[in-house]
């Protein structure tokens, strides 16, 4: 099942500083998601955040990937910096997507991240995220796509131009609110039906209480 994963730098400080540190951090993450199993639909690598939505074959897929790049990358900020200690907020924030219905508004939301922090203008003048490769066909080894991604079209040709499509109208905002507010509380983003399907199978709570439109910074917060 697709994860929404999101992980911050402490007090919202820069994790990303040359293009060497982005360049070392996909590296890292690759070399994860394959030791894992860990297929990677989409990622975006803001300069004090990063966004990944990935499906894994178990379920410390996830986990062991994002400690797996956590082991190699927080030393390799500290010794080419001259820090210490952690540069992350804290532990990765994660929801489980419907990706019946919310797999591609999800797509859509981390590759817009640029756009909605006033960066570029268009998610494909951004270097650092999966839209290069799901919105215009270049090659990215990170990325695996998903079958709802391949379902699309037929060939890739048709499957990048309706993938395009879905980013010439502007993601409402009922679902920037649902993917933030998931995010927020731990809570599967889907429908009703999809959480309490969730909770069943787990036999738990799945989340937060706390419902509704979290606090989001404007600039590189999303």
């Amino acid at each position: 099942m697709p994860v929404h994963i999101v992980q911050r730098g402490h007090s919202r400080e820069p994790v990303f500083f040359e293009d060497n540190d982005y360049r070392a951090y996909l590296r890292w993450l690759k070399e994860a998601a394959d030791r894992y199993k860990v297929a990677i639909h989409a990622y975006v690598l803001m300069s004090n955040h990063i966004h990944i939505l990935a499906t894994a074959a178990d379920k410390d897929g996830v986990t062991r990937m994002m400690q797996y790049v956590g082991r190699y990358y927080v030393p390799y900020i500290n010794h080419t910096y001259g820090t210490s200690g952690s540069i992350w907020e804290g532990r990765y924030k994660a929801s489980l997507v419907h990706d019946e219905e919310y797999l591609l508004t999800c797509l859509r939301y981390i590759e817009l991240n640029p756009v909605r922090a006033n960066m570029t203008r268009s998610p494909a003048h951004y270097r650092w995220s999966s839209y290069r490769c799901n919105g215009q066909g270049k090659t990215d080894a990170v990325v695996t796509g998903h079958p709802l991604y391949d379902a699309l079209g037929r060939t890739e040709s048709s499957r990048i131009e309706a993938y395009k499509a879905l980013f010439k109208v502007h993601l409402e905002r009922g679902a920037l609110d649902a993917v933030r507010a998931a995010l927020q509380t731990g809570t599967p983003l889907g429908n009703d039906y999809f959480r309490k399907k969730i909770e069943s199978k787990l036999k738990c709570k799945v989340g937060q209480a706390r419902r509704g439109r979290p606090t989001v910074k404007k600039t590189e917060t999303s």
